[in-house]
């Protein structure tokens, strides 16, 4: 029984390591920046860490003016992403800029490339996009319907479109005015429909919940604190986000529904007096590097007053908790004297990290005694965040102990 239960959970890993390591999975990001910007409440002299994921958020943090922002990650292509962002912002106009990555596509865009992008960007990055930039963004096909979480979206919207033919369902709630009209078109003309036996059997699988970008090892997290599976989960936050929360600025929901932004209900570096104000010199306060945070913290020289982990410390959380150590020791060794900390779960609850044994300023400690949590600031930002992906929310301040 041992045996069978570690090759499944070899055969798991392998598998979501796979889909990782192959593609791009974030065409854009699943975090709530307005949530963030709030928590972290930048100034002048601050240094952010940030998971790049799509590299949506790095730039909007960067409209907050802190002195440098590192975008980290793992996987090459997922900087790539942000890379050719940064490099747009630089050279083209906001006509061109929004039609790009507002739209997911650009005309003549292989010309466009050439003459304008292709330079600014990393040898990795070069031959990444040399490969898939027409694929991605010079067909009708949308970008944000490219990637693995942009794959599932487009499934989820020919589901919409022609095997239920709700579409008009779907524009009516995004256009309803009320929480109520809303409520009530749901209810009617998605609830009863949408969620078939069948579905609920395809989002507990763990060939989609890789393509989300969900390991065994958060899967498992979520599970000790649902009382039922991670479909129900999910069908839960969905009627939340489509029936109780406000939809009108609600760009998440709608690029996933959509598969293009609208000049109303974008993310902010979209927008145009953003654009103009990143391209006037905010977006060359961000640096990329491929690495994990580990690694690049240890190369790092300068400290760190802000870090966003996102939620992959629940990648961690189960068999890996050496590098889990690895990196909180790093994080420690880097950080500054007034180091705040934000990060997610796919669960209700982070117990994890409470006794993760760490040294800081020569002696050994548990990690609870070196985090002072902002509970009550986190809960009321949870609440209002527009994604509703997410388990928790945290907020940590390093305690000088």
């Amino acid at each position: 029984m041992l045996l069978l239960q570690s090759l499944q959970k070899f055969g798991r890993d392998i598998g979501f390591s796979w889909v990782h390591q192959q593609n791009l999975v974030y065409v854009t990001c699943w975090e709530d920046p307005r949530l963030d910007r709030v928590a972290l409440n930048l100034q002048a002299d601050d240094t952010v860490l940030v998971i790049t994921s799509a590299g949506c958020n790095a730039l909007e943090y960067a409209l907050d003016e802190p002195k440098q922002i590192y975008a980290v990650d793992v996987n090459p292509k997922q900087n790539a992403l942000l890379e050719l962002k940064i490099a747009a912002i630089r050279e083209l106009d906001f006509e061109q800029f929004f039609e790009l990555f507002g739209r997911g596509r650009l005309k003549q865009f292989d010309e466009i490339y050439d003459q304008k992008l292709r330079s600014h960007l990393s040898s990795d990055s070069q031959g990444y996009w040399d490969k898939q930039g027409t694929k991605f963004f010079g067909s009708d096909r949308s970008f944000y319907f490219r990637g693995t979480t942009g794959n599932f979206a487009l499934a989820i919207n020919y589901y919409i479109d022609h095997i239920l033919k709700i579409r008009p369902s779907i524009d009516a709630i995004l256009n309803a005015k009320t929480s109520k009209e809303r409520q009530e078109i749901y209810q009617r003309e998605v609830e009863p429909i949408f969620w078939k036996d069948w579905l609920y059997g395809l989002l507990n699988s763990d060939f989609v919940l890789w393509m989300l970008g969900v390991p065994a090892q958060q899967r498992q997290q979520m599970e000790r604190y649902l009382e039922g599976n991670i479909a129900t989960f999910i069908r839960q936050r969905c009627e939340q986000v489509f029936t109780e929360l406000p939809i009108q600025d609600n760009y998440f929901w709608r690029v996933f529904l959509n598969g293009e932004y609208s000049p109303n209900c974008c993310p902010e570096y979209l927008k145009e007096e953003n654009f103009h104000r990143l391209k006037s010199g905010l977006v060359d306060r961000i640096q990329v590097h491929s690495s994990t945070i580990t690694n690049f913290l240890e190369s790092c020289q300068e400290p760190i007053s802000r870090f966003v982990l996102l939620d992959h410390m629940d990648w961690l959380s189960q068999s890996n908790h050496e590098e889990l150590q690895k990196e909180w020791q790093a994080i420690l060794l880097q950080a500054s004297e007034t180091t705040r900390i934000l990060f997610r779960s796919g669960a209700f609850q982070v117990e994890y990290l409470d006794k993760l044994p760490v040294f800081y300023r020569g002696q050994e400690h548990l990690l609870e005694n070196l985090l002072s949590y902002d509970t009550e600031l986190a809960d009321q930002l949870h609440q209002r965040d527009r994604v509703q992906t997410y388990g928790s929310f945290y907020i940590a301040d390093l305690v000088n102990a």
